[in-house]
């Protein structure tokens, strides 16, 4: 298998744990004792897929850009996608599949277990794909739980529904982050002006979290 940093990067999560299933010869990782990713391994022990639990429009988005991306091999052909083991799907996109699943399992727990898994979060968690850092928001905690956390269905958005600048980088171009996207900051990040916020300050804000996004810190 190519996508030898799988395990690692998994069991480096909060609150993920992993078990054999012998029957089917498939490595689980779980979180809260719920399924959202699996390698699915064959008679010789051989890396075939990884098979992972997604939000229906994500995955129907990156099948269609994807032929080495096929609805969920032994699973719900809807919430799961298998990708090949040895195909052409890029580290930085299957990477963000899987911390899409783990986000989406994740928020589908109990809000006291959530927060205990959560308790240990590290600060990276904390910065959405548009480069702000939800630890400083003053409705974190309060009355939203974080981008990541939320699969981009933050307190701002339609009920519902994943805010815009989520839906273009994570499900319609497969990135990490807007930090991948030669277009930052695009027209998405220039229309989300916090209307208490002078543009003076916006843009200062909007700079910032570019910065952020392309590792430059020189000016924090």
């Amino acid at each position: 298998m190519k996508y030898t940093w799988i395990d690692e990067y998994l069991m480096s999560k909060p609150g993920v744990t992993k078990d054999h299933q012998k029957e089917w010869n498939w490595i689980r990782y779980h979180i809260g004792g719920k399924l959202f990713a699996a390698v699915c391994r064959d008679d010789s022990d051989n890396p075939v897929y990884i098979t992972i639990k997604l939000e229906p429009l994500q995955g129907e988005a990156l099948r269609k850009q994807f032929d080495d991306i096929i609805p969920g091999y032994y699973m719900n052909k809807i919430h799961w996608n298998s990708v090949k083991a040895d195909g052409n799907v890029t580290d930085d996109v299957l990477e963000n599949m899987l911390d899409s699943a783990y986000h989406l399992v994740l928020h589908s727990l109990s809000k006291k277990k959530q927060e205990e898994i959560l308790s240990t979060v590290s600060e990276d968690l904390l910065i959405s794909c548009c480069g702000s850092d939800c630890g400083e928001c003053y409705c974190y905690k309060k009355i939203c739980k974080g981008c990541n956390e939320l699969c981009g269905k933050v307190f701002h958005a339609a009920k519902g529904k994943a805010c815009p600048i989520y839906l273009c980088c994570r499900i319609k171009n497969g990135f990490h982050s807007c930090g991948e996207c030669e277009k930052l900051p695009c027209d998405l990040i220039l229309k989300t002006k916090d209307p208490n916020m002078s543009q003076e300050e916006f843009m200062k804000n909007v700079d910032e979290r570019v910065r952020r996004l392309r590792g430059d810190k020189s000016g924090f």
